[in-house]
C-alpha cells in the first residue's frame, strides 16, 4: 500500500512539473512591429549650473515598434519610435530612435547608443545578471559612473500592479539599484541617490520605470550647496496600450 502512495505521489508531482512552462522573454517584451504603449512621463531636472531646487516636467510618451531590422552586428532586432506631446490634445511628434532585440535569452534595448540587457531568463524571484554590462562606466570623465556594476534582480514575480485607474494582473519587478552614498540629510557633505526599478507586464511590457540620480555638493567658500547639473529624475507610467 505504501508502495502505491508513492508511486502516486510521484506521478502527482511530474505531473505538476510538466504542466509548468517557463514565460518566454516575449510575453513580457513583445516586439511586434505596430506594438505601443503610452505613459505619462513625470521628469525632474535641475539647472545646468545646479541648483537646490529641480523642476518638474510632465508630459505624454509613446513607444511604438516601426519595423524589423538586423543590428550592427546582423542579429534581428526591432526598431522602435519614441513620440512626445504635451498633453492628450496634442499632436505626436516622433524624437527618438530605439533598437530592441529577444535572442531567446535576453532582451537588449540600445538607448541613446547605450545598450540595456533589460530581460534576463530564467523568471526566478532574486534572479540577478548585470544590467549594464555593455556601458563603459570606467572612465574618469564619463557623466555615467554611477550605472557601474549595477544588479538588475528579479525581485518579485507574477504579482498585480495598480496604476492609477488601470491594474495589470501579471507582472515582474526588475529592481536594478537602491543605493545612498553619505548623508543626504546633512547639507554641509556630500551625498548620492541612484535608485532604479521597472516593472513589466506579461502581454503587455514595461508598464512602470523609475530611474533616479543626485549627487548634492556642499557649500564651499561661503557659497550654497546645490545638486550637480547631472542630477535627474524620471518615471513612466503607463495609460494605454495595444
Amino acid at each position: 500500500m505504501a508502495a502505491v502512495v508513492a508511486i502516486l505521489s510521484l506521478a502527482a508531482c511530474k505531473k505538476e512539473t510538466d504542466d509548468f512552462t517557463m514565460p518566454e522573454l516575449g510575453d513580457y517584451y513583445p516586439l511586434q512591429v505596430g506594438k505601443y504603449i503610452t505613459y505619462q512621463c513625470d521628469s525632474l531636472r535641475y539647472g545646468n549650473s545646479g541648483s537646490l531646487t529641480g523642476t518638474t516636467y510632465t508630459y505624454q510618451v509613446k513607444y511604438e515598434v516601426d519595423a524589423a531590422v538586423t543590428d550592427n552586428n546582423g542579429r534581428p532586432a526591432y526598431r522602435i519610435y519614441r513620440y512626445i506631446r504635451n498633453s492628450n490634445a496634442g499632436a505626436w511628434v516622433k524624437d527618438n530612435t530605439y533598437l530592441a532585440l529577444n535572442d531567446g535569452a535576453s532582451v537588449e534595448l540600445v538607448e541613446n547608443n547605450f545598450r540595456y540587457i533589460k530581460l534576463k531568463r530564467p523568471f526566478t524571484g532574486g534572479f540577478s545578471w548585470k544590467g549594464n554590462a555593455y556601458i563603459n562606466t570606467s572612465s574618469a570623465y564619463s557623466d555615467f559612473r554611477y550605472l557601474d556594476n549595477w544588479d538588475y534582480t528579479y525581485d518579485s514575480v507574477n504579482a498585480p500592479l495598480t496604476l492609477g485607474a488601470l491594474t495589470v494582473d501579471n507582472t515582474i519587478k526588475v529592481a536594478q539599484r537602491d543605493e545612498v552614498i553619505g548623508n543626504p540629510g546633512d547639507p554641509n557633505s556630500y551625498s548620492e541617490i541612484n535608485y532604479g526599478a521597472e516593472y513589466y507586464a506579461k502581454g503587455i511590457g514595461l508598464v512602470y520605470r523609475r530611474l533616479y540620480h543626485s549627487e548634492y555638493q556642499p557649500p564651499t567658500d561661503g557659497g550654497t550647496g546645490k545638486y550637480a547639473s547631472g542630477s535627474f529624475g524620471v518615471t513612466f507610467t503607463m495609460i494605454d496600450h495595444n
